[in-house]
């Protein structure tokens, strides 16, 4: 058969776009030609794994040339008193002005987005992000719906509302939060839905930023998911992890490799906060400084504004570190609960300590915590005595470690990323597909 051209769109996070490149070198390495239309910053990081660049401005370019994703970093540091908030209160200082940039940026590159259309010709086109830039839906070619935020993105009457953090088992205030949410964000929607329909894409869905696409990926592992309270129709296909293969390989640090001296009790932890997380360097160096007061050992992984976050002996760091080759080593994960690192910790079998501070981090902490795979924390509020003691109610759980171990091998053996990929080919070749789970 011959090859497909393959046109990713991500969002300008690194999530996303990673997810997207470990399915997208799959393809690529199948034969098929793989496009990225990233945002401009991303330039030069994806053409040195393969892939074509032909990449967009969300806004006009900067004076100076700025690292992967600098906007979302400026713009969560610059943000982050709002994290301290409870989840409801910042839908409106917080979520809607997320979403006012997001709108802002599928405004600006929409011109850009069809004359690349224009110049790839695309078989199929892939979008993994939360808002509908109408040129990818109206190509005339299969349009894919990647979801790699927490799957109550797609929302349900019998599951929290996104954003919450609210139980799956005590609905007391859902009605509450989403009457909110439709306060907050009904203008900004209506407006931003009208636009939509005026570039010629169908009207969205009441209060959605996005349609459903011809096919449509989400990424969560079974023994996780809400498809029992909110069952999805056949176009959804449910990848229980989509671990890239791209990350460089990784040599424990020697001064990591055995406890220390005289302690026999010391795990080995990874630490991250994302690439977003970590820009709060006030609220790293708190985490660090109570980690450090334990016997453990920890890899930190420390991000932009590295430079500015020191270690202590019983750790090492970098900016930059490949997650995916350090998760197997370790024995536990403390994060912030991004769907990426949530998902390949299901896919490793580690145990978590999740701190959310924005996002579907609230939703990821909760369902971890409520479904005993790990412990929920406010990172702003934590004692000494709260994080320590779950540090070591999770390393000395046995059952739970064998539990994680067992469902590790199931999701590993179903292959997400070679699933995705096959799903993506058949689309392209204008077949049918049927839900799989």
């Amino acid at each position: 058969m011959r090859p497909l051209t393959i046109l990713f769109a991500p969002e300008s996070a690194y999530g996303p776009t990673n997810n997207c490149v470990g399915i997208g070198d799959v393809l690529r390495r199948r034969g098929h030609r793989v496009v990225f239309a990233a945002e401009a910053s991303w330039k030069g990081r994806l053409a040195t794994l393969g892939f074509e660049e032909d990449l967009v401005d969300l806004a006009p370019p900067p004076e100076k040339p700025q690292d992967a994703g600098q906007f979302w970093k400026d713009f969560i540091q610059a943000t982050a008193p709002e994290f301290r908030k409870p989840t409801i209160e910042q839908l409106g200082t917080w979520v809607r002005p997320v979403w006012e940039e997001l709108v802002s940026g599928a405004r600006y590159c929409e011109p850009q987005l069809k004359d690349i259309i224009d110049r790839v010709r695309p078989d199929v086109i892939v979008e993994d992000n939360v808002v509908c830039f109408p040129a990818l839906t109206t190509a005339g070619v299969p349009f894919v719906r990647i979801v790699s935020c927490n799957p109550l993105e797609v929302k349900g009457e019998h599951v929290p509302p996104p954003f919450s953090g609210h139980p799956a088992h005590d609905s007391t205030n859902w009605a509450e939060f989403r009457a909110e949410y439709d306060r907050t964000h009904r203008e900004v929607w209506a407006a931003f839905n009208a636009w939509v329909v005026e570039q010629g894409a169908r009207p969205l869905p009441d209060l959605e930023f996005i349609h459903e696409g011809d096919l449509n990926l989400y990424v969560y592992p079974e023994i996780a998911d809400y498809t029992e309270a909110r069952p999805l129709g056949p176009t959804w296909h449910r990848l229980d992890s989509s671990v890239r293969e791209t990350d460089e390989e990784f040599a424990l640090p020697a001064e990591l490799a055995g406890p220390p001296a005289g302690t026999d009790d010391s795990a080995l932890i990874y630490f991250s906060l994302g690439s977003l997380g970590s820009a709060d360097v006030d609220l790293m160096r708190r985490i660090i400084a109570s980690l450090a007061r334990t016997p453990h050992r920890y890899i930190v992984s420390k991000g932009p504004l590295h430079d500015e976050i020191e270690l202590p002996p019983t750790m090492w760091g970098a900016e930059f570190l490949p997650q995916t080759r350090i998760l197997p080593l370790v024995d536990l994960v403390i994060t912030h609960g991004g769907n990426n690192t949530t998902t390949e910790c299901f896919h490793f079998g580690k145990p978590m300590i999740v701190l959310p501070l924005f996002w579907d981090q609230y939703d990821n902490a909760q369902r971890v915590a409520e479904l005993g795979y790990g412990v929920r924390l406010d990172p702003y509020h934590f004692t000494d005595h709260q994080l320590h003691s779950a540090l070591e109610k999770l390393l000395g759980d046995r059952h739970l470690q064998r539990t994680l171990t067992e469902a590790s091998a199931i999701i590993r053996a179903r292959d997400g990323l070679r699933t995705a990929a096959d799903l993506i080919e058949q689309r392209g070749r204008g077949l049918q597909t049927d839900r799989r789970g």
